[in-house]
């Protein structure tokens, strides 16, 4: 059997069509859930920046 016809054969069924629609919403949602991380760690970077530099700051003015 090629590949082509086992692709066909696979697309003709409705529980694998049923299986990839779940596929591409299991992988929007993965994508979603990376990028809010992603946001998430830079806010928390800045945060400590930000306190670094102002305790830094506080500890060379005294």
């Amino acid at each position: 059997m090629s590949i082509r016809s086992i692709s066909l054969q696979v697309f003709k069924e409705q529980a694998a069509a049923t299986t990839v629609e779940y596929g591409l919403i299991l992988a929007m949602i993965v994508l979603v859930v990376v990028v809010a991380i992603s946001g998430a760690a830079d806010e928390t970077v800045a945060m400590w920046n930000s306190i670094y530099s102002k305790s830094d700051a506080a500890i060379s003015a005294s």
